[in-house]
């Protein structure tokens, strides 16, 4: 059944534009807030459409691709411009211009990303955070809990950011120290060890507010997992995290010092290694599946993305509660390994939520159960067209 949760207020693209990007040259498309259902075959470009929405939020997009990679590459550019994204958004009754893309100097492209917000530039990406959070699954995350640890951390702190937009910043101004301090270390030489140590402090400063944000967020995610959306499992998260245990029986101040004791201890080890061996930068996450006990990793593959929609929903729900709006999802091909029963409860949720979630899938039919509580659009050669 769908959460009892009070309906928030509806943050939707209600137009989106979008230039060279991918494989679109141009394209405007005009949205009412109603969740989006795109469908066609694959490669007609419905992925690329998502991938243009998330870049609507803070960060490097659902495919985590190189700004220069994003336009269409080999494909004739009779327009001469780099790629770009705009789109109006409506939260209640308020509108917001957004556009960003590629940056271009006389020379040609600068590989830096642009952000204008009602037609005057922002400082930095950050400023999207305020008007927009997106979440998003796609099918290469269908094996997040069998991938790499560094997976399930990028995974964890997105769903972080919606509800903090700091974080974001803790975690840039964290590794942009760990470059610092690893390439001190590999120098060569005698390290200056007044800075390496200088280093180190702020690491472990930084390095404790991420996993204090970390351990805050999961319990209260853990909290809204468990009013869950049946017939969805309910999920438990835990975090694998050396500096987090730390914070379970110690003041974060101690935990600091703990943490650049651990650092300075490992300057030998690290040069050897080329790398930070210890640190927030290690943690892992782990999931499983409440009723059987079960790891995630050792579930079905239906089961582990029933799991993974599960986490993304109860995650709207927390937003929705402290927030008051829900995020935007976008759930690409989210109908792969779900039943007719799932399908129902995950449009009965996304509609009681009032997010407008867009949805991708090489059949509409899949997504009849939604009837007129969402806005469909068939998707062929970079053509969007509406579907009545």
């Amino acid at each position: 059944m769908a959460t009892n949760l009070a309906r928030s207020v509806t943050t939707a693209v209600r137009r989106l534009s979008l230039t060279e990007f991918r494989n679109y040259a141009l394209l405007r498309l005009d949205l009412d807030d109603r969740p989006v259902v795109l469908s066609g075959v694959n490669g007609a470009g419905k992925t690329n459409l998502l991938e243009a929405v998330s870049f609507l939020a803070p960060g490097r997009g659902l495919r985590r691709a190189r700004l220069a990679e994003i336009g269409r590459r080999g494909l004739s550019n009779d327009n001469g411009l780099p790629w770009a994204v705009a789109a109006t958004l409506q939260t209640g009754a308020d509108n917001v211009n957004i556009g960003t893309g590629l940056a271009t100097t006389e020379t040609g492209n600068s590989g830096r990303r642009i952000v204008r917000i009602n037609g005057t530039d922002a400082q930095s990406q950050s400023a999207l955070g305020d008007h927009l959070t997106v979440a998003w699954l796609t099918p290469e995350m269908d094996r997040l809990f069998s991938d790499a640890a560094a997976a399930r951390r990028r995974f964890l702190d997105r769903l972080i950011f919606g509800l903090d937009g700091g974080h974001a910043s803790l975690l840039g101004d964290y590794e942009r120290t760990m470059r610092e301090r690893n390439h001190l270390l590999r120098d060569g030489g005698a390290p200056d060890n007044t800075w390496l140590t200088a280093l180190e402090r702020s690491m472990a400063q930084f390095g404790v507010a991420v996993a204090v944000a970390r351990r805050r967020f999961i319990d209260r995610l853990n909290a809204a997992c468990a009013v869950g959306t049946e017939p969805f499992p309910t999920a438990e998260l835990m975090l694998h995290s050396d500096v987090g245990d730390q914070l379970k029986d110690a003041p974060a101040l101690d935990v600091e010092e703990y943490y650049h004791i651990r650092l300075a201890e490992n300057r030998r080890i690290d040069i050897e290694a080329g790398r930070t061996t210890f640190g927030i930068h290690r943690d892992d996450l782990e999931c499983r599946h409440l009723t059987t006990s079960s790891p995630a990793e050792r579930c079905s593959t239906g089961e582990q993305k029933a799991l993974l929609i599960s986490i993304v929903l109860a995650n709207a729900r927390l937003q929705a509660l402290e927030r008051g709006t829900a995020p935007l999802l976008l759930l690409d091909e989210v109908t792969a390994h779900l039943d007719g029963l799932r399908r129902e409860a995950l449009f009965n949720e996304i509609s009681a939520l009032g997010s407008q979630a867009w949805m991708t899938g090489t059949e509409d039919e899949l997504f009849k159960p939604f009837g007129t509580r969402a806005q469909r659009f068939r998707v062929a050669d970079a053509a969007v067209t509406p579907v009545h």
